[in-house]
């Protein structure tokens, strides 16, 4: 399963996610060896951003892809209230020193703040005309927020999973429409999915672990890229694995009759 962004750029539907990576010293070798497991099992995407640990991810992302940049397609964030002309250009130079990388692939201001839209995009396209992203995306925004934007946004990273399918009914189509993929985070709800028995049942019958059963169901459709967390090298082994996998058509409508979709359209979940 590929994802594919409007600038041409292909990856795997599968990522890694870095949100509270790097938190725990005792934990950070453990942590550089599952991103390097994820890369070595196929993975592409690692997505990270200024705000994980006050740039505690970003130094340990950089540290885990040094010698491997060219295999990666790097995600990092701009934190709204560094989202000015002005603020942007710093935020960006100070991401890439701690990531030990002269670019981003993709750049995305994390959430709305006060900075216009406007302002906020033009400093991405001067990033892009110097060389330090080659593409933008934004985070965490909702239909009537997505209407507003100039154009040339990449993606749209949301909260995703099966008992946050909010965007489904107005978000996604509206993304589709206009050929943005989508990056889903927190797919399995920070773990707390896996703790679900009828899940734990599902996957079982399915030959799954539970973490692939939902992993597999985010990016059914060919437009979502997953970005789960992963703390150790079987996991990230385990999530890779689920670029081959298909889900057939009873489990997934079994996953719907569990956590069915809303009826009308609910204001955008953050986490």
């Amino acid at each position: 399963m590929s994802i594919r962004f409007p600038h041409g750029a292909t990856v795997p539907g599968i990522g890694i996610g870095t949100w509270f990576v790097g938190d725990e010293p005792s934990r950070r070798d453990e942590e550089i060896d599952a991103i390097r497991a994820g890369l070595d099992a196929g993975l592409r995407v690692i997505d990270t951003a200024e705000m994980y640990g006050d740039g505690r991810s970003e130094q340990l992302v950089g540290e885990a892809i040094r010698g491997r940049r060219d295999e990666v397609f790097l995600v990092s964030k701009v934190l709204p209230y560094n989202a000015s002309a002005a603020g942007v250009r710093s935020a960006v130079q100070a991401s890439l020193r701690r990531l030990g990388t002269d670019r981003l692939d993709l750049y995305l201001l994390h959430w709305r703040g006060s900075v216009p839209f406007d302002e906020t995009v033009t400093a991405f396209e001067r990033l892009q005309q110097d060389g330090d992203i080659v593409a933008w995306g934004v985070s965490n925004l909702d239909p009537d927020d997505m209407a507003e934007l100039p154009h040339g946004c990449a993606t749209d990273q949301v909260l995703y999973n099966p008992i946050r399918r909010g965007p489904e009914l107005d978000l996604f189509p509206m993304l589709r429409s206009q050929g943005i993929p989508v990056m889903a985070y927190s797919p399995l709800e920070q773990a707390r999915l896996l703790d679900d028995p009828r899940l734990q049942a599902l996957a079982a019958e399915s030959g799954l672990t539970a973490a692939q059963l939902v992993l597999a169901w985010v990016i059914r459709d060919g437009d979502v890229l997953a970005i789960p967390k992963a703390g150790s090298v079987t996991h990230a082994r385990q999530n890779a694995a689920v670029l081959g996998m298909t889900l057939l058509a009873e489990v997934r409508a079994e996953i719907d009759r569990l956590f069915p979709a809303p009826r009308r359209p609910v204001p955008l979940e953050m986490l």
